[in-house]
């Protein structure tokens, strides 16, 4: 196995943009049109009419990178270290996200996921976590419990839940508050939010290519709020110090759509046990239903190398969405480890997402990232979100109240 190589560039290095003297001035600069920087801009928008908040987006429309191409999963917030921001701002982020699906009538289902075990170590896997979650309801984020209701159940049990189960299930974990959400019409809800408030206009098809100190005041936006996704450390490497660059790393991951036997009775979610080598970096391919019943399963995990360390390389990434029928035998073997009557022959390639890593393999567990860097006077900041992969969708109205609230102290 190659190596997977790191991409270290910074937004205009090669100087192809030329300084523009500036004509405005922004309270606030949201860069990155995905679910966080929407729900970032909605937040700063609604609750601060007098500031003026921004979202640019280098793409046509809201989240056409990481935030529609994943499992549209609401995470319950089981899986991460226990002080860590991934399982705090799930855990916020999950409540806040069924408040704001039921105000709004957005379409979303709570179905509930089974985690099952196959063997006595993945056995042990799910006792681990379930006595973390135990001990998660027992602490606050703020002035918000922790609650991670689990239920540890026998594969006679989880049979009795799903009769597709293999007869090898020995165990499972049931997560009642798991579900799905249509994150499409999410994004789109908070759009409007952004678009109805006197202070907040989004633009898309306009990209960040370079971002100057000015050499009085600063930049010419108060606080910068770099949420750039996949090219986040492109846009932090760009006031950094060659030295102090920091790296981007993509996986892959590809899902299949499913049309055949042995899913008839499916009525929830279906992960297996992760394996202890990919523990850190995916959930296992897993079973998934979208709004319409539909089945899915993946993602896996195939980590990606840029051709070459250059500016031009950033993109990438983008030939690697196209979905291919290479995977399908993996996912297949996969998936029959647990659910062992589904046909290879009703699977097909569905769509591909990149993951956003800071870190490559072998690193071990890695937490959302949020830094802040400021200008040569100390003043206007800029706000980073680095590595917002799963459960960055769960997570992204959380992320957007800690950002608020509690990073930028805004009053």
């Amino acid at each position: 196995m190659f190596p997977v190589r790191g991409l270290t560039v910074a937004l205009n290095g090669l100087g192809r943009y030329k300084y523009k003297t500036p004509d405005a001035l922004v309270d606030y600069l949201v860069v990155g049109g995905g679910v966080v920087g929407l729900a970032i801009a909605q937040r700063l928008s609604s609750h601060f009419p007098e500031k003026m908040t921004f979202l640019v987006e280098r793409h046509e429309s809201a989240g056409e990178e990481t935030s529609s191409r994943n499992s549209e999963v609401i995470h319950s917030g089981l899986y991460y270290a226990p002080d860590s921001l991934k399982t705090r701002l799930c855990i916020r982020g999950r409540e806040l996200l069924y408040e704001r699906c039921c105000a709004n009538s957005l379409p979303h289902r709570k179905l509930g996921k089974l985690v099952v075990a196959t063997n006595k170590v993945q056995h042990q896997y799910l006792r681990s976590l379930h006595h973390k979650a135990k001990l998660l309801s027992q602490q606050f984020h703020g002035k918000h419990p922790l609650h991670v209701p689990t239920q540890l159940i026998s594969g006679d049990e989880a049979r009795g839940m799903e009769p597709d189960l293999s007869p090898d299930v020995i165990a499972a974990l049931w997560s009642p508050e798991t579900g799905i959400v249509d994150s499409h019409a999410l994004m789109e809800s908070l759009e409007r939010d952004i678009g109805n408030a006197e202070s907040g206009q989004f633009v898309y098809s306009t990209e960040a290519v370079r971002i100057d100190s000015h050499p009085d005041a600063g930049w010419t936006v108060n606080t910068l709020i770099n949420v750039a996704g996949l090219s986040a450390p492109l846009v932090l490497n760009a006031i950094l110090p060659l030295e102090k660059r920091l790296p981007m790393y993509f996986a892959r991951g590809s899902y299949a759509s499913y049309h055949g036997p042995g899913v008839s009775n499916v009525k929830h979610l279906i992960y297996p046990c992760p394996a202890a080598a990919q523990a850190f970096h995916g959930l296992g391919t897993h079973l998934t239903l979208d709004m319409n019943g539909k089945i899915k399963f993946g993602p896996d995990v195939e980590w990606i190398s840029p051709p070459s360390s250059s500016e031009d390389s950033v993109d990438f990434w983008k030939k690697y969405l196209v979905p291919d029928s290479t995977k399908l035998e993996e996912m297949h073997r996969a998936v029959t480890q647990y659910l062992p009557g589904v046909s290879i022959e009703g699977m097909e390639p569905d769509y591909v997402g990149i993951r956003p890593k800071i870190a490559p393999p072998g690193s071990g567990f890695q937490d959302f990232v949020i830094r802040l860097d400021a200008d040569r006077s100390g003043k206007r900041p800029m706000l980073s979100l680095l590595g917002i992969e799963s459960p960055g969708l769960t997570a992204s109205l959380a992320l957007a109240e800690h950002i608020v609230d509690n990073v930028l102290h805004v009053d």
